[in-house]
């Protein structure tokens, strides 16, 4: 703790400090409460995406012996040419939120080509697509959990530092002060005891 003035300036400006860090804190608690809340639902959101993508990919399945004796056909048939983001706020912390994706699909001859090409683009188009928003979802925790990590790192300042110092501080100037007050009136009584009797009676 650094050093303090023992002076009522210095007890008035620690009390401050004091009832400021405690009408804090709950603040930051609830806050670190609820950026724990909002990752779990991250986590689950992430997951449900990934559980959807391997159903697609099951489904994908299906073509894939097609593929295999057709590959350069299917080679970069469907490419992410972009990803349409839009922007949300948990806990004055912002994230983006995934909208869709636009892709670039290879130029066939639909007349020269197997009719399942078409449905091979479609459900590689639903895995790219779950990629992409469980990559959002990614991006999310970690913005979250920094926030988190921060947040943490505040409450146990407030906590285990700020608080206890402002606590002894107090204590101290009190006990300093008192000190002080009783010595002042010791003085006061000696002084007295120490005026001659005709000058008590003259005054």
């Amino acid at each position: 703790m650094a050093k303090i003035k023992l002076t009522k300036t210095e007890l008035k400006a620690q009390t401050d400090a004091l009832k400021r860090f405690q009408r804090f804190l709950p603040m930051l608690q609830l806050k670190k409460q609820q950026l724990q809340s909002e990752i779990a639902q991250i986590v689950a959101k992430a997951e449900a995406v990934g559980a959807r993508e391997r159903a697609a990919r099951e489904d994908l399945n299906r073509w894939v012996g097609l593929i295999a004796t057709d590959e350069p056909l299917v080679a970069g048939l469907v490419k992410v040419k972009s990803v349409n983001t839009g922007e949300a706020n948990i806990a004055g912390v912002p994230i983006p939120t995934f909208e869709s994706i636009e892709t670039d699909v290879k130029e066939v001859d639909l007349w020269a080509t197997p009719a399942w090409v078409d449905s091979a683009v479609d459900v590689t188009t639903k895995i790219l697509s779950l990629q992409c928003e469980r990559a959002i979802y990614d991006e999310q925790r970690r913005r979250v959990t920094a926030e988190l990590q921060t947040t943490s790192q505040r409450v146990n300042l407030f906590e285990k530092v700020k608080i206890p110092e402002c606590r002894e501080a107090i204590r101290v100037i009190k006990i300093a002060l008192g000190d002080e007050q009783t010595a002042a009136v010791t003085r006061g009584k000696i002084a007295k005891s120490r005026v001659p009797a005709s000058e008590e009676v003259s005054a």
